[in-house]
């Protein structure tokens, strides 16, 4: 995101080209964005929040739980449990106790049984074709 060069194209007026950044390191002017996302199967939507600090498991649990309290709850009134597929490192990644102790509280708060089942290591990086 932002004002960074890529292999795509836009075209711009010619002799005036728009002026990009060629490496994406932290300005401190800028600041970051981290984004977590949910995408729901069953409806074929993604949610996403942006955070600017660290992506850590209770900001990753947070997200889900925005997720259910805004769209989940409403979409699946008669839900008791919750399926998460997630990757396997990161802040969600299954040796992550945070991640562990934050899916607790929020399957207390919610009352939904949390089931999650992570792909193996590189299972992202798979291409299908």
């Amino acid at each position: 995101m932002g004002q960074l060069a890529n292999k795509g194209r836009e075209y711009q007026p010619k002799g005036r080209p728009e002026r990009v950044d060629v490496h994406d390191f932290p300005d401190p002017e800028v600041g970051k964005a981290i984004p977590f996302g949910v995408y729901d199967l069953a409806a074929n939507e993604g949610f996403v929040v942006v955070g600017d600090d660290h992506d850590t498991a209770a900001f990753a649990v947070a997200t889900i739980g925005r997720w259910w309290d805004m769209v989940g709850q409403h979409a699946y009134p008669d839900a008791q449990r919750l399926l998460i597929t997630a990757d396997a490192g990161g802040s969600n990644g299954h040796r992550v106790r945070l991640w562990k102790v934050e899916l607790g509280r929020l399957a207390a708060r919610s009352g939904l049984e949390i089931t999650v089942c992570h792909f193996p290591p590189g299972t992202s990086k798979w291409n299908r074709t």
